[in-house]
């Protein structure tokens, strides 16, 4: 079925659909009749490659690879749709679209509104206030989101206005809009921090619990950041406790939307599944029963498809990807690259910088699903052998992931801001870079100081 929507898709008209179908239809009986011969794969491969760069989806390259291999290797491919099936028995695989979905109907409704006018009642009288509010809110909106992008999206018409009203320079305000929100994905319950979890196999608990402090770091790096090139206050706006109070308590169901998942995860009252069953139920009710700014017949249907579209991919090439995983460790391509590593690099500080920069390269060329799905098994094991936690190795790699989204000039999020803000690319690059260099610091901080990212696991155990 997937196959027949793909040749649909391939033009509007019918000569790209036949050229398509024809092509799948000639590999079909090529994989059947030729899968035995020696030159069978580097052809099928070259192929799929270049499929890929014609815009074949995430999930054919990788699913298409493993077949491949398995058949060249006369394996029965059966394996790849059975790893596959075995990767929804995961007890903990429930939470990511049930906390997807908790972040899509909090995104829908008047939320981002309501946040933005919080934080700007409680720090807009301060110097750098607005940069604060910021911060504040692109963290907190990231973290149930999992998205950077949608952050930049959903935030970014209403916090560029309000920094530049209080005396932001617009390079300074574009930055901060753009990176306010990175340390967002190492904040509970980031998808991509639930997912990182499932594919290393560390306890999610324990993944919140060792993130929580380097993005504390980043953060406040960022807010520092902030403060420093807000203009002086010229008139200072009184601190106004009734407005403030004001503002909270019309947030106030959003506010308690954090607390719903970590006081239930931490208190030991539930599981993270449970936990993300609860948060996606209370969000419900608060956006369609309570506040009903959705509606059941119209809002509500729809933001679930589009949640269910974004958390449907992602199951699939984490599948696929897994069984294009299980072929590397078959045929000990792990092995490999482990002694090779290990060989080259005699030092565990040369090892985290040259992570680094291999995470940051990825980070600017791979979304952070398909990244982590694909780097994680490969390098779980090499960092093992250099003495580095999965819980450090977590952090580190979705910090740089999400750092790759920031880095000029094929930054993901400078392409959404280019679209929200109507922005030429170079403008927003130099926009971005001092933010960015800033945040590259924070980043080599959280890699070489592991303790903030294992010390509260390893207290709490």
């Amino acid at each position: 079925l997937m196959a027949v929507r793909l040749v649909r898709n391939a033009g509007t008209t019918p000569g790209p659909r036949v050229l398509v179908a024809t092509a799948a239809a000639a590999m079909l009986v090529l994989a059947g009749t030729a899968a035995a011969h020696a030159w069978f794969v580097p052809v099928a491969l070259c192929v799929l490659v270049a499929a890929a760069v014609a815009g074949a989806p995430v999930f054919v390259a990788l699913g298409g690879a493993a077949l491949i291999l398995f058949s060249g290797d006369g394996v029965p491919i059966a394996s790849v749709a059975l790893d596959h099936y075995r990767l929804f028995g995961h007890p903990s695989l429930p939470a990511i679209p049930l906390f997807t979905l908790a972040g899509y109907l909090l995104a829908e409704g008047g939320t981002p509104r309501r946040l933005v006018r919080v934080f700007d009642r409680l720090f807009g009288g301060l110097r750098g206030g607005a940069a604060l509010a910021t911060v504040a809110c692109c963290v907190l909106f990231m973290c149930f989101t999992g998205a950077s992008g949608v952050t930049v999206v959903a935030l970014g018409g209403l916090l560029l206005p309000m920094l530049i009203a209080a005396g932001h320079r617009e390079r300074n305000a574009l930055a901060l809009v753009i990176g306010s929100g990175l340390p967002g994905i190492l904040i509970a319950p980031s998808m991509p921090l639930i997912l990182y979890a499932i594919v290393a196999e560390v306890n999610i608990t324990e993944m919140f619990l060792g993130a929580a402090l380097p993005a504390t770091v980043l953060a406040l790096l960022v807010a520092v950041w902030g403060v420093r090139h807000a203009p002086r206050l010229r008139h200072r706006r009184p601190f106004d406790g009734r407005r403030a109070w004001r503002a909270v308590r019309a947030a106030g169901w959003e506010l308690l939307t954090p607390l719903v998942a970590i006081v239930s995860i931490f208190s030991g009252y539930a599981t993270p599944v449970e936990a993300a069953a609860l948060t996606a139920t209370y969000t419900f009710v608060v956006t369609v029963l309570v506040r009903r700014e959705l509606s059941w017949s119209t809002d509500l249907p729809r933001v679930m498809a589009e949640c269910g579209l974004m958390v449907g991919g992602i199951l699939l090439i984490l599948g696929v990807a897994l069984g294009f995983t299980n072929y590397l460790v078959d045929a000990q391509v792990t092995d490999r690259v482990l002694e090779w590593v290990t060989a080259s690099i005699d030092s565990r500080w040369t090892f985290l910088l040259a992570l680094n920069i291999l995470l940051l390269v990825v980070g600017c060329l791979m979304d952070v699903y398909s990244a982590v799905i694909i780097m994680t098994p490969l390098l779980v094991p090499v960092a093992l052998a250099f003495g580095v936690s999965p819980i450090h190795l977590g952090v580190i790699f979705l910090a740089n992931l999400e750092l790759g989204f920031l880095t000029p000039p094929v930054g993901m999020n400078l392409f959404f801001a280019a679209y929200r803000f109507d922005k030429p690319m170079p403008e927003l690059c130099r926009a971005v870079l001092p933010l960015a260099a800033v945040l590259a610091a924070a980043v080599l901080v959280v890699t070489y100081v592991p303790w903030l990212s294992t010390a509260v696991p390893t207290l709490l155990r």
